[in-house]
């Protein structure tokens, strides 16, 4: 690459997060004081390549064979939505310093010192022609940490402000950032608190043999159930304190099942109570740990579901609760938009893990290397 290459503000972050709605892409420019986002696309997954992932997500049958094969198509779907970005913006794929891609997790157990998130990085790197890092948790894991959540680094940079607030990522499990106001001496905290879209999809895909429930509009007319709510909150994951992360080793059918129990529930209102789940263990992880927040922005899938959104304004009460699209940033491009950084901070070997997020021993470059050349 030449100097002028070398010295470019443009990176390209790569998504697709617990819930598997599909590959969210962004093209950020960190030229200025803040990233700007200069083109974006989504490109859904097939069915075949979600199923495989969700299957994967437990032990099964030959799964190491099964496993590298699928990340091979997701690093083509990685590579066409990069295609994509590069035609509507109209550059030459020298012109992006690196792309920043997460993978996809299938495993997260830093209680046995590990991570797991299918990917393809050397072919991404080679069917781009860009440079590729990825491998984000592992270093973390490594100190020590948790390996997550790693956005709240991201948060601090580009959400504080005069008012302390939290930030919650709701993808298939939901994260909080707590965030105190600028020039305040509070550290930025940040946790995995249960449970997002995981469970709200997966009875959606079984019930309505969708992968989601569009804006909430099955949940929309059930009721929750008290009984069920209270079974769902009685998991004693919820009031550990933070450093914690979680994932579908947890949170996944087979937990709901034994929730259920012998329950004989409407399917619609199994579904609302999912939805209230969800806001209500966000609202309670605010009141426990980012108590000082003044408000509350919701990023990832979840800000999409009107119905969740409508219970997080009741559960995160007196606090207002808003989209990030309040400070300027799409919901949906949040997450992207912080590995495209984390590539950035990983190539200027700057550190961007948070001990007090992660528990890790110190601070960490994070990621991995893979050159287009």
């Amino acid at each position: 690459m030449s100097e002028s290459d070398v010295a470019s503000s443009l990176y390209i972050g790569l998504m697709t997060g617990t819930s598997l709605d599909g590959v969210d892409a962004v093209l950020a420019d960190f030229s200025g004081a803040h990233p700007r986002l200069s083109g974006h696309s989504h490109l859904g997954l097939t069915p075949e390549v979600r199923r495989e992932l969700l299957l994967l997500s437990s032990a099964g049958w030959d799964e190491l064979h099964r496993a590298a094969v699928v990340s091979q198509h997701l690093a083509r779907s990685f590579a066409n939505a990069v295609e994509n970005l590069l035609l509507a913006a109209q550059l030459e794929p020298e012109q992006v310093r690196a792309i920043g891609v997460h993978g996809q997790t299938v495993r997260h157990r830093p209680d046995a010192a590990y991570t797991i998130q299918l990917n393809a990085p050397a072919t991404l790197a080679e069917l781009t022609g860009i440079d590729v890092v990825a491998d984000f948790r592992s270093r973390d894991i490594a100190a020590g940490g948790q390996g997550a959540p790693l956005l709240p680094a991201f948060h601090a940079g580009l959400f504080t402000t005069h008012t302390a607030r939290a930030i919650v990522n709701i993808g298939g499990i939901a994260n909080v950032t707590g965030l105190p106001a600028a020039g305040s001496a509070q550290p930025v905290i940040g946790f995995d608190c249960g449970p997002g879209n995981v469970l709200i999809d997966a009875w959606a895909s079984e019930h309505l043999r969708e992968p989601l429930d569009r804006d909430g509009d099955w949940a929309a007319g059930g009721h929750s159930n008290a009984t069920l709510l209270a079974a769902l909150l009685d998991e004693p994951y919820f009031p550990l304190p933070p450093p914690k992360s979680t994932g579908r080793e947890l949170f996944n059918r087979e937990w709901l099942a034994h929730k259920l129990a012998q329950r004989k529930l409407a399917p619609r209102d199994v579904q609302t109570t999912l939805t209230r789940l969800t806001a209500a263990t966000i609202g309670q992880a605010i009141a426990r740990h980012v108590a000082y927040a003044g408000d509350v922005l919701i990023c990832g899938g979840g800000a999409f579901n009107s119905t969740l959104m409508r219970m997080l304004g009741e559960e995160c009460a007196p606090r207002t609760v808003a989209t990030t699209a309040k400070l300027g940033v799409a919901p949906d491009h949040v997450e992207a938009l912080a590995f495209a950084w984390l590539a950035r901070e990983h190539l200027q070997r700057r550190t961007a893990s948070l001990p007090a997020v992660t528990g890790a021993r110190g601070a960490r470059v994070l990621g991995a290397l893979y050159p287009a050349e």
